[in-house]
């Protein structure tokens, strides 16, 4: 029995092609099949090293030498699932994948879940080839604590619904990541001052390694100020300073211990427990994880 090929996930440039690492482009080059979110991403990438790919899957887990390269089959939300049996039936007979979003890390707020959990199940090897992620391009240029951070995608898109979710993130300490359409960062950004508070830090990051990237960190009211009228141009990314301490909800000792037990009453770990806690109450984690642990001794 033939051995299960392997599905490896390669980030893309988010702008700048010189990005493209050795290893991506390698594995753009031996590939029988990509799966890409932009089958026209998939084109230029293809063209950058050196390559010409064809529409479609064949279905005979062979590919067509006349074509001259791989075939490229697009991947979205709408067929996501289906094309996650295509690929694990072509990972079974040994072809090699690579799975592709338009720009950047597939599966970070883009498609991809469903292709590697299939590739998985069907015993296929799953090979993460890293390299540019807005994300990550975010969070080190703009000037806010990187040690523990939190990403969230894109926000909802109605009012109600957004000022909710920013509701349950507003006692945590980490620092906190967000897409946004450059349509509704205007809004969004008012929504964050609303909840979160005016003065907390923030940075507008915008059109990352592309010519006309920029970096605009002050205040969420200064921000929700600046973006009122005009709205950012290029693609967004939203990093927003963690909390401080405000917000923190205030339980001594014995309280924390109660709670502890409640949560491991549920099942969850002493380490979950400490987690919880440490965010709620905004105390250091391994201080309160002292009190979990005492709670649990006989």
């Amino acid at each position: 029995m033939k051995a299960p090929g392997t599905l490896t996930v390669v980030a893309t440039p988010l702008g700048d092609a010189r990005d493209l690492s050795p290893r991506a482009a390698a594995a753009l080059r031996a590939a029988d099949l990509i799966v890409a979110e932009d089958t026209r991403s998939a084109r230029r990438l293809l063209a950058q090293v050196g390559r010409e790919g064809r529409d479609g899957m064949d279905g005979k887990g062979g590919m067509d030498g006349a074509a001259g390269g791989p075939s490229i089959v697009s991947c979205f939300d709408g067929n996501e699932a289906a094309r996650a049996r295509e690929v694990a039936a072509r990972l079974e007979t040994g072809e090699e994948v690579v799975l592709i979003s338009e720009a950047g890390t597939p599966l970070v707020s883009d498609p991809g879940y469903r292709i590697v959990a299939a590739a998985i199940a069907a015993g296929a090897r799953v090979v993460p080839v890293p390299g540019p992620s807005a994300v990550l391009a975010a969070l080190v240029g703009a000037g806010l604590p990187t040690d523990r951070f939190l990403f969230l995608g894109f926000p909802p898109r109605k009012s109600g619904a957004r000022r909710r979710l920013f509701e349950s993130l507003r006692a945590l300490p980490f620092t906190l990541v967000f897409y946004e359409s450059p349509l509704r960062a205007g809004a969004t950004l008012a929504d964050l001052a609303s909840v979160l508070g005016g003065d907390r830090r923030a940075c507008v990051a915008r059109e990352l390694t592309k010519p006309h990237e920029e970096f605009v960190r002050d205040c969420l009211e200064a921000l929700t100020a600046r973006y009122a009228e005009s709205r950012p141009l290029g693609e967004v990314t939203l990093v927003v300073a963690g909390a401080d301490g405000a917000g923190a909800v205030d339980l001594d000792d014995d309280e924390i211990r109660e709670r502890a037990a409640a949560i491991l009453a549920e099942g969850r770990s002493a380490s979950d427990a400490a987690r919880e806690l440490a965010v709620l109450t905004g105390r250091p984690r391994r201080e309160v994880y002292a009190l979990v642990a005492s709670r649990r001794k006989p």
